[in-house]
């Protein structure tokens, strides 16, 4: 079975990959979970817009991911959530709501690590995964804040 990938799959390919897989794999989880699409001739337009918006994204070479590991790791992130008094939070920080914390750089969610769910207040270190050898340590300053 020929299908677009939509999302970036570990093992197969990124966003923009026409990949060819068993017809179970494709059929029962690829195209369900929205990660995949059904390769046709007109889906190869589909491939250059995603391929266009991937490459806006993408980290273009190791010297340009070492000056956005520097840009990241130079100041803490600043993140507000709901706490109670002794600095539990209600819920938890996400990788979204990181990724949109980080106003410096346009950073893909999917590339934020998180070793545990956060959920107290204070410093917290993320891994940012900007290629596979060049791994950003951003340091988070989670700050309760009451209602």
């Amino acid at each position: 079975m020929k299908l677009i990938l939509t999302q970036e799959v570990t093992g197969l390919g990124g966003p923009g990959d026409v990949v060819e897989v068993k017809d179970g794999y494709g059929r029962n989880y690829l195209v369900p979970q929205g990660l995949a699409t059904s390769w046709t001739r007109g889906g190869e337009k589909q491939v250059t817009q995603i391929k266009r918006a991937r490459s806006k994204r993408e980290v273009r070479d190791r010297d340009h991911a070492i000056e956005i590991k520097a840009t990241l790791e130079s100041a803490p992130i600043v993140i507000s959530a709901r706490a109670g008094s002794e600095g539990r939070l209600f819920g938890s920080v996400t990788v979204t709501d990181i990724a949109e914390a980080i106003r410096v750089v346009d950073v893909d969610k999917r590339k934020i690590v998180l070793s545990a769910p956060i959920k107290i207040a204070g410093k917290h270190t993320v891994a940012v995964r900007l290629l596979p050898d060049v791994v950003a340590e951003v340091t988070l300053d989670v700050r309760g804040k009451k209602n």
